[in-house]
Order: C-alpha cells, then sequence, then structure tokens
C-alpha cells in the first residue's frame, strides 16, 4: 500500500514517486494550495495539494487532524527559506497527484503533540492515541532496539533462548503472588511467576548451562514509579562460572548494548563496593555516584554528649549518627529547610538538625543552629572538620534507628544532588557485592533472605550458616547506574544440604520445605553445577535509557498505581457461571 515511511523520505529520493500513507498530523490552507503534514511511526512528511489536482484538492478540504490517509506524489525539493531543519525530511515536500481517505478520526480527546499536557489517567484511557505521539513511539523504538541488542549479544555468546511456564506453583519470593483457579482440579490454584528462578535452575541441572529468556513476571505490590504488577525481566543463568565471571560478561553485555543503542561509551571495568560502603558513605544499596554528597559517621563524637537526641542513637547498637554536608547550602531559607524537614519525615525521622556555617574562624560564633547550645566546643570543632565543612555550608544530621537514618539522609542526599544542580552529567554504573545473606524482621521474630533463599553464602558450611546467620554475606551482587538498580543476581546454593539449612533459618521447617521445594530439593541430589545468574528489569533499564520518570512511558499498556488498566476496565467482574466452572464464590467485604 506504501512505498515508503514518511519519515525516511528525504532529498535522495526528489523526482521520484512515492507513497505514504498514515495520519493527519496538522492541515495547512494558505491560499488555495492546501499543506498536510502526514505522520508514521518513523516522523512526518510534508504532503502539498494544490487545485491543479480537483479531485485529490477536494477530498484535502474535508481532511481533519488525525484522518488516516495515503498519499502519492513527487518528491521535490522545499522553496529556499521554507526547510525545516529539525526533520529528516525537512529538504522536501510531497507534491500530491492521487489522495484516498483510508479511514475518517473523531477529535482525539487530546492533541498529539510531546509537550501536551494531559493528566496520566486521561492518557492510559486512550492509550492507542497516547502512543502515536512522536516521543511515545521513540521510546517503544528503543526499547525493541534494546532487546534486540541484548538477544543478539547472549546468541552470540552460546546462551539459548528457552521458555519457563507461566502457569506454576506459588513459592514464596518476598511479594504476593497472582493466583489462577484451577477448572479441572478444585480447590486448587496455580500462581503466575514472580521469575523463572526456580526453573531455569532446573536447567542448570539439566545441562543447558547457558540458558536465558526475555520474560513477563507478576508480582502482586505495592507499586511505584519503577514498579508494575506485571512486567518484564531480561533472565540469564549459567552453570560453572563464578561471580566475577559473571560479573564480567554481564558488565560486557550492558557495555555494547550502550554503545550500540545510545552510542555512549560507559566506564571500563565498573567499579565495585560493597553493600556495607554504599550503606555508609551514601544511606541506600542503590547509590548515585553522579551526585558528590556523602553521609560522614559522627557517633563516636557524640556519644559522650548530653543532649540525649544525638547520644542515644549513638550508644545504641542499631543506632546511627550522621551527617550531610551541603555546599553553600548557607543560601537556604528557612521556609526551604522546613520543607526538608517535612521530606524526610516520609522516611520516618523525627526531624532534622543542622548548623549553618557563616565564619569558621570565629568558632561558635561563626555557626548558626538551634542544637549549638547543646554541644560542647570540641564536638563542634571535630564536626566540622570530620564533615570538611566550609563557609557558606550548610550541615545536615540524622540521628535514629540505622534504618531510619540511612533512609531519609540518603533520600535528602538525592533531593538536595537534584534541586541544587549537583547532578553531574553521564553514566555512573557501579556493582554492590558483599549482601549480608539474612536480614532479621523484629516483628515476626525470624530471620529473612536479603535477596532470596536460593542465593549461595560466601562461605558454603551449613553448620557455621546456623550458629551464626547474621553474620553471614551472600555471593549476591546487583548492577546500579545513576541510582537505579537495573539487575541483580547471585551465585545459587547447589547442595541440598545447604539448601535446607536456609530454608530452616528463614523458618520453613523440613515438612513445609519438602511441600514447597521438594522438586528443587530432590534436583539438588543428581548432579546439580556449580551456577548462577542474574536478572534485569527491562522496563526499568529502558526507562533509564530514555530518560522517562516512570516505567509506564516504556511499556506498550501499563497498569496505573492501583494496577488497574483504564483502557480496558481490568480487572472487572466475571460472570456467575465462570465462577461456578471454577467451584468459586465471591466474598465482598463487609
Amino acid at each position: 500500500m506504501r512505498s515508503h515511511y514518511c519519515g525516511e523520505v528525504n532529498a535522495s529520493h526528489i523526482d521520484q514517486t512515492v507513497t505514504l500513507c498514515g495520519w493527519v498530523h496538522r492541515r495547512r490552507d494558505h491560499g488555495g494550495v492546501i499543506f498536510i503534514d502526514l505522520r508514521d511511526r518513523e516522523g512526518l512528511a510534508q504532503v502539498v495539494i494544490d487545485p491543479d489536482t480537483h479531485d485529490a484538492f477536494a477530498l484535502a478540504e474535508r481532511v481533519r487532524n488525525e484522518y488516516v490517509l495515503k498519499a502519492t506524489g513527487r518528491v521535490r525539493r522545499r522553496p529556499e527559506g521554507t526547510e525545516n531543519p529539525a526533520l529528516p525530511s525537512g529538504e522536501i515536500e510531497v507534491l500530491c497527484s492521487e489522495l484516498e481517505i483510508l479511514n475518517h478520526a473523531e477529535t482525539p480527546p487530546f492533541v498529539i503533540e510531546d509537550d501536551s499536557d494531559v493528566n496520566e489517567d486521561v492518557r492510559l484511557r486512550y492509550r492507542y492515541v497516547d502512543l502515536r505521539r512522536p516521543m511515545m513511539q521513540q521510546r517503544l523504538r528503543l526499547r525493541t532496539a534494546v532487546t534486540r541488542a541484548l538477544r543478539r549479544f547472549l546468541d552470540d555468546e552460546g546462551f539459548y533462548d528457552i521458555e519457563t511456564p507461566f502457569l506454576t506453583k506459588a513459592t514464596p519470593e518476598g511479594a504476593r503472588d497472582f493466583l489462577v483457579p484451577s477448572r479441572l482440579q478444585a480447590g486448587a490454584f496455580y500462581a503466575l511467576p514472580q521469575s523463572p528462578q526456580l526453573f531455569k535452575q532446573l536447567l542448570m541441572v539439566s545441562g543447558f548451562d547457558r540458558y536465558y529468556q526475555i520474560v513477563r513476571c507478576f508480582r502482586d505490590e505495592d507499586l511505584r514509579a519503577d514498579r508494575q504488577p506485571e512486567f518484564t525481566q531480561l533472565d540469564v543463568e549459567t552453570s560453572f562460572m563464578d561471580e566475577d565471571g559473571i560479573m564480567t560478561l554481564m558488565e560486557r553485555m550492558v557495555r555494547e548494548l550502550f554503545r550500540e543503542v545510545l552510542e555512549e561509551a560507559l566506564p571500563e571495568p565498573f567499579p565495585r563496593m560493597s553493600y556495607a560502603e554504599a550503606v555508609r558513605r551514601f544511606g541506600t544499596d542503590r547509590p548515585d555516584l553522579r551526585i558528590p554528597l556523602e553521609l560522614i559517621d559522627i557517633g563516636d563524637l557524640l556519644a559522650g554528649v548530653e543532649f540525649k537526641v544525638f547520644a542515644g542513637p549513638a550508644n545504641d547498637p542499631e543506632g546511627r549518627v550522621a551527617a550531610l554536608r551541603l555546599p553553600a547550602g548557607g543560601e537556604l531559607t528557612r521556609k526551604e529547610i522546613d520543607d526538608y524537614t517535612k521530606f524526610v519525615g516520609i522516611y520516618g525521622a523525627k526531624g532534622l538538625a543542622y548548623i549553618k556555617v557563616n565564619d569558621l574562624a570565629q568558632g561558635r560564633e561563626g555557626l548558626q543552629s538551634p542544637i549549638l547550645k547543646f554541644l560542647p566546643d570540641a564536638v563542634v570543632s571535630e564536626i566540622m572538620a570530620r564533615t570538611g565543612a566550609q563557609n557558606g555550608d550548610l550541615v545536615f544530621f540524622g540521628a535514629d534507628k540505622a534504618r531510619v537514618v540511612n533512609e531519609s539522609l540518603g533520600a535528602l542526599r538525592v533531593r538536595l544532588g537534584e534541586d541544587r544542580g549537583l547532578v553531574e552529567r553521564g553514566w555512573r554504573p557501579v556493582w554492590v557485592v558483599d549482601f549480608p545473606m539474612f536480614e532479621w524482621d523484629p516483628q515476626q521474630k525470624r530471620w529473612d533472605a536479603l535477596h532470596h533463599p536460593f542465593t549461595a553464602p560466601q562461605v558454603d558450611d551449613p553448620e557455621a550458616l546456623l550458629a551464626e546467620p547474621g553474620a553471614a554475606l551472600s555471593r549476591a551482587y546487583d548492577m546500579v547506574i545513576n541510582g537505579t538498580e537495573v539487575g541483580g543476581g547471585s551465585v545459587r546454593i547447589h547442595r541440598s544440604e545447604t539448601q535446607a539449612a536456609v530454608f530452616s533459618l528463614l523458618g520453613l521447617g523440613e515438612e513445609e520445605a519438602r511441600e514447597k521445594f521438594g522438586f528443587l530439593l530432590d534436583a539438588l541430589k543428581y548432579g546439580a553445577p556449580p551456577h548462577g545468574g542474574i536478572a534485569f528489569g527491562l522496563d526499568r533499564m529502558v526507562m533509564l535509557m530514555t530518560g522517562a520518570s516512570s516505567i509506564r512511558d516504556v511499556i506498550a499498556f501499563p497498569k496505573t498505581q492501583s494496577a488497574s488498566c483504564p483502557l480496558t476496565q481490568a480487572p472487572a467482574a466475571v460472570s456467575a457461571l465462570q465462577l461456578d466452572e471454577l467451584n468459586l464464590r465471591v466474598r465482598h467485604p463487609a
């Protein structure tokens, strides 16, 4: 039907006859000559219809925005001074000889422009219109380029693309499962996979020592800008390779991806940082290294002061007192400081102490803060020295349980970096390693796996693991780029005794472990090789590469934060007949 895409016609096609198909982006009537900007997925082309082509001109007079057209004509150079250098087709126009209206269109609910200010609910309700916007088309084109590059790399490295089941068994992996009732086996349920974790490990036992899959996964959890109930990940697993080998290979894959798709060069090699260092310096295991602000421990300086707000956490084994210096932060107004105080309250902080540094040479007199009266001169002087404070700076303080301090000051660090223009340009990847195997849940009074229960400990000794679970480090690794975790993986447990010990620490008795994971425990007894892998959040990676603020902007048909689809109105009620077939009854909440 078409000979060329609109955005691909250029000066090399001058004097050729082309046929274009697309949507009317804009129609202009200039004194008897009609100009139509015709749009398709590749861009725009200007079509000119003059009164000499009577039939085409008559049709063009009826055309409105978003009509679907077919236009045939001769490519010619635009008159001098009318070129549009912003378009690949900006040097030419198509003098139309034949025009056909393929379909009419009602006035769309919003203008098909990138800068149109449209509520997201409206965009998702009319997603098929929203996806016509050039920015959305560009993002989905880049997503295609990303998956193409990843497949090519892994294919060339000898990985097999193998599918794993969607209808499987419910297994605890840190979030709620989506359950699917079985019609043939009343009262029984499948679960949609949170990841292909167990199946890819079974593939390693099967001898397929290099596996990958671009796969849909499902998690019934509370949503944020970088979360969806259904999402896509690149899943990779390999045998006979340790963590250094896996990280080196995946790092090369991501470096080639950025070079091919974005023409950007990433550092070689990626730096590596322990979990403990990342949390100590940045308050998070997903540090954005573009922001030159760091948390500084000062608890040892405050353990002996009478000011209990600081002394309490400083003497608490689970507490932390940390400082965050903001260069030139003395410019902040009282209202701005109050706003930041409210911001850290989101993360559980009870307040946000600070010291403004006016003139260090004047000692205490050159500082400004409500907390100065509670602190001895020697302590204040040492804090200024340790934080490297200079005249005009502002030093924030966090004092609470370590988790609260880390989360609140870590988030404040990022917020300050963005607000104060401190975020450096470019890409700053880092591997975060040496994660704890477990974290203690004080409410449930039990250990939880920090990653997942199939991650191998650095010391494969079940007795030592059971004796000191809090001291155990895992063979896990996360790839973080510009503060976004794009991939996470680990070397897996390949010995059944170690896996049984981990299940025991997580509160799974032998009988329950057999019920939930018996097939895995059995498989590990039949010659399971050492193996490990990684999963990359494809939506998150594309979001990062396109500069989008939400993964909803790089998914064709996403859900809202309430896990609903405004386009199809899913989820929705089903008929009584369907419920009867599944032996289900709906119980409405009181």
